[in-house]
């Protein structure tokens, strides 16, 4: 067994005794144990559940990442790299929804994903050809998270099996983001205000930024 193959039999025991017992009583040894994998490898690639976490978003990006027509316009390349991260999350649905509904319980966990899910966020702007430096490049990425919050948000709620109500937030959050200029990845003219490239204003899901 390669060290992917064994970090996601982990991550999907992981995340299945979430959805059963509640985030805060996942235990990565007993992960290990239903997965029938060594506790000494477990231990060595995992020392906690934030391991864990931040191992599970770098793959939901890596998946996302795999296979981006190059051809595609910049907001149709950030729905499908959103989609895809969402397809990751879905795998694992109770076991995630599990994971937000501790969040607001347990502060520094809450702000350590929020800034892994800036960094994925910004891999996916990049990604899509986004320019995300320098202050229009901040903004740019907030805008992003702005998007991914109004999509996750509808995702917690979604019970389609093809995620067509997320499809739909996600679709409506790029299409406000797509008409303010700069956003996108457009260049702003001279003497634009840089406010311009201000993100679409979503209301946030009532956990938090993460995964």
């Amino acid at each position: 067994m390669d060290i992917t193959e064994f970090d996601r039999g982990l991550i999907l025991h992981a995340f299945a005794l979430a959805g059963e017992q509640g985030w805060a009583r996942v235990s990565i040894a007993e992960a290990a144990r239903r997965a029938g994998l060594p506790l000494d490898q477990a231990r060595a690639r995992f020392s906690g559940r934030t391991a864990l976490l931040l191992r599970f978003g770098s793959m939901a990006d890596q998946a996302a990442l795999a296979a981006l027509p190059a051809e595609d316009s910049v907001r149709d390349k950030l729905f499908a790299l959103v989609m895809r991260r969402l397809d990751v999350m879905q795998a694992h649905r109770a076991g995630v929804l599990a994971l937000l509904r501790a969040l607001p319980f347990d502060p520094p966990l809450a702000l350590l994903l929020a800034c892994a899910s800036r960094r994925s966020l910004r891999w996916l702007a990049q990604a899509a050809g986004v320019d995300t430096s320098g202050l229009r490049g901040e903004l740019r990425v907030k805008g992003l998270i702005g998007v991914w919050l109004w999509t996750l948000r509808a995702w917690q709620a979604d019970e389609t099996q093809d995620l067509s109500h997320s499809m739909a937030a996600l679709d409506t959050a790029l299409a406000r983001a797509e008409r303010m200029a700069g956003w996108l990845g457009r260049s702003a003219g001279a003497g634009e205000d840089v406010s311009a490239t201000e993100p679409p204003e979503a209301a946030p899901p009532p956990l938090a930024d993460a995964v």
